[in-house]
């Protein structure tokens, strides 16, 4: 799954500059410039607001800044929380972790580009399909709760639908867990809780994301990450996660 998570992390550096805002419960608050730069000091004093590719200025798909600016902030939470993911299943992988319920496969390297490899391709697709199940399922459900307004149109970014709510009755099986909070550790907290939890999700997200292309790049070039030498060497195609191709027989 390390390959997946790197092709979906490698799209969140150009939205890493952006930060969140909060939203009200009833009214329509779409994000600016300003408020960008205004909460990139609470994210970190020290860089503040950083944006050396304009994007804060961008109107993509012929939408408007502020659209555009909801598009980014989704981006950089949702590709955060996927680096995350990775930067752990990276060093899990390779300290020779493995879950005694998998994919059927030999999986006998600790080198993680390696172990994707190893995973048969029917595997692969299943892994595939269910990230595409949560992207789909991600987008209806921020079109639909309870008329909460999209994301690109003052949603708040990175909020997530629940499964309990919209998928018990759907399965022929209860739906017990939802993805976010699975605990409903957050489920009384405070707002003022819940906003700080917010900026440290995307601090720990955006330094999840350079420690992730930290290990792929010293895998790639020995040396390019002096403190990373341990990092064993890959010689495949982080860009190609289907290939080998290997079919259970």
């Amino acid at each position: 799954m390390n390959r997946l998570v790197i092709a979906l992390a490698a799209l969140a550096p150009a939205s890493a500059f952006v930060a969140p805002a909060a939203q009200s419960a009833t009214v329509k608050v779409q994000e600016t410039k300003a408020d960008l730069e205004a909460l990139a000091v609470e994210l970190n004093p020290i860089v503040g607001f950083y944006d050396p590719l304009g994007l804060a200025d961008a109107e993509f798909w012929d939408t408007t800044n502020e659209e555009t600016i909801g598009f980014l902030r989704q981006a950089e939470i949702k590709h955060g929380r996927v680096a995350m993911a990775g930067f752990v299943g990276y060093c899990l992988h390779a300290n020779g972790v493995q879950f005694p319920l998998h994919i059927p496969g030999d999986y006998t390297t600790k080198n993680p580009g390696e172990l994707w490899d190893q995973v048969p391709t029917e595997g692969k697709l299943q892994i595939l399909g269910f990230i595409a199940f949560l992207e789909f399922f991600g987008e209806l459900g921020s079109r639909t709760n309870e008329g909460a307004p999209h994301y690109m149109r003052g949603g708040k970014p990175g909020a997530y639908p629940s499964f309990k709510k919209y998928l018990n009755g759907v399965f022929p099986h209860p739906v017990p867990l939802d993805l976010f909070d699975p605990a409903g550790l957050t489920k009384n907290a405070s707002e003022e809780k819940k906003a700080r939890g917010r900026l440290i999700e995307i601090n720990n997200g955006r330094l999840a994301m350079i420690g992730l292309f930290g290990f792929l790049a010293e895998s790639k070039v020995a040396g390019s990450v002096p403190l990373l030498s341990f990092i064993l060497p890959y010689d495949g195609d982080y860009m190609a996660p289907l290939q080998p191709l290997h079919i259970l027989s």
